[in-house]
């Protein structure tokens, strides 16, 4: 029988592989049970050109409203947004969203959604 996790990682080789193809800068998402972590990484694999995640100092300050963690929806629509403002900055425009497995629900589905409205082209 497949595990959860390893179920999880055969659908993020398929996504990863397709993206390869495309060659395109790939938005990469991590979450955890308290934390949610997104990265630009470089169309060649090797580089993190861009990254936010809910343990940044500010980020924390602006959660401290919120329940003060960052395992939640509204985190990582505060991450999604931070992300995208970063990598425009960066000149990045167009990425493909790697969800790293995750169904496109919940956190996940947040985040992305917010670094569309911020201006980033998933």
């Amino acid at each position: 029988m497949i595990s959860k996790k390893q179920s999880r990682l055969r659908r993020a080789r398929a996504t990863r592989a397709r993206i390869e193809l495309n060659r395109a800068h790939r938005l990469t998402v991590h979450r955890s049970n308290l934390h949610i972590y997104a990265a630009v990484i470089s169309p060649e694999g090797d580089r993190v050109l861009v990254s936010a995640s809910t343990l940044e100092q500010e980020v924390r300050n602006e959660l401290t409203g919120s329940k003060g963690n960052g395992g939640n929806v509204a985190a990582a629509k505060l991450i999604g947004a931070r992300i995208a403002r970063k990598a425009v900055a960066a000149g990045i425009e167009t990425v493909a969203f790697d969800r790293s497995g995750n169904r496109y629900h919940g956190r996940i589905k947040a985040l992305a959604d917010a670094a569309r409205e911020a201006g980033l082209k998933l």
